[in-house]
C-alpha cells in the first residue's frame, strides 16, 4: 500500500503551490508552538517582578491562541501537515499561557496570600484546569466551553489592577477552580451562534482596551480597566442568559 502510494505521488508530484501552501501548513504549527515561547517569558518576567512584560508576553500568547485555529481551517493544516496534532500542540501551549505562567504570577506578586494558603489555591486551580483541558466534552457542539474555560491570565491581570485582598482573591480563585468542573456553558466568542457579530465586535474593542492596560502597567487606569470589565459582565451575563435561553427551549419541547 505504501509502496502503490509513493508510486502515485511520484508520478503525480505536487504543485509549487501545493508545496508553498504545505510549508504554510508546517508554519501554522511553528505559529502555535510560538505560545510556549511566550509562557516561558511571562514566567521569566513575573520571577523578576516585571508585570508589564510578564502580561504582555500572555497577551501576545492570548493573540496567537485566537488566530492559529482560523488560519489552520484556512490552509487545512490537518490535510497538509498530518504528522502533528495541531489539536494536542494548542492545549499544551495554552495550558502553560492561560494557567502556568499566571497562576505563577499571582503567587509572584502577593496577589494570592503568602506561603501554603497562597500555593493550595494555585494548585487546585491548576488542577482543576489540568482536569478541563483533558476533558472530550470541554467544547460543546452547540460552540460553548463547558465550564469556566481558564481565563487565568486575564484573571490575574484584572485582580492585579483591583487590589482586592489577597484573602478576596483566593476565595476568587477558588470559587472560579470549581466553576471548571461545572456544568456552565461560557460562550467560545468565534464559535457560539447566537449574538455572534456583537460578541465578537464587543470582543474587539475589549482586546484594544485591555492591551492598552496592559501597556500603562504597573499602573492601573480605572479610565481603561471599568470598560474592560465592563465587557467581562456582558460575557457572563451573556452566557448565563444563553444557557438559561437554551435550557427553557428544551424544557418546552419536552412539555
Amino acid at each position: 500500500m505504501l509502496e502503490a502510494d509513493a508510486a502515485v505521488a511520484l508520478a503525480h508530484p505536487p504543485s509549487s503551490r501545493e508545496r508553498a501552501m504545505t510549508a504554510l501548513a508546517w508554519a501554522v504549527h511553528l505559529y502555535t508552538a510560538s505560545g510556549a515561547a511566550l509562557g516561558l517569558l511571562a514566567i521569566h518576567y513575573a520571577a523578576r517582578g516585571e508585570v508589564r512584560p510578564a502580561f504582555a508576553a500572555m497577551g501576545v500568547a492570548t493573540v496567537v491562541d485566537a488566530t492559529d485555529g482560523p488560519l489552520a481551517r484556512w490552509l487545512r493544516v490537518r490535510d497538509r501537515a498530518p504528522a502533528l496534532d495541531g489539536t494536542m500542540l494548542d492545549n499544551v501551549v495554552d495550558y502553560l499561557t492561560y494557567v502556568v505562567a499566571p497562576l505563577f504570577l499571582m503567587l509572584r506578586m502577593a496577589i494570592l496570600p503568602a506561603r501554603w494558603p497562597g500555593l493550595a489555591v494555585a494548585i487546585m486551580a491548576a488542577m482543576a484546569s489540568a482536569y478541563g483541558f483533558c476533558r472530550v466534552d470541554a467544547k460543546t457542539e452547540d460552540g460553548y466551553f463547558r465550564g469556566f474555560p481558564s481565563y487565568w491570565n486575564l484573571v490575574a491581570l484584572y485582580l492585579f489592577c483591583l487590589r482586592l485582598p489577597a484573602g478576596l482573591n483566593a476565595a476568587i480563585v477558588a470559587a472560579l477552580s470549581a466553576m471548571v468542573a461545572m456544568p456552565l456553558k461560557f460562550i467560545y466568542p468565534n464559535r457560539t451562534g447566537p449574538l455572534r457579530k456583537l460578541t465578537l465586535t464587543l470582543s474587539v474593542a475589549w482586546a484594544a482596551v485591555t492591551l492598552g492596560m496592559v501597556a500603562e502597567l504597573p499602573v492601573c487606569s480605572s479610565a481603561l480597566l471599568y470598560p474592560s470589565l465592563a465587557y467581562v459582565g456582558y460575557y457572563l451575563a451573556t452566557s448565563f442568559a444563553l444557557q438559561v435561553r437554551g435550557k427553557f427551549a428544551r424544557w418546552r419541547l419536552t412539555t
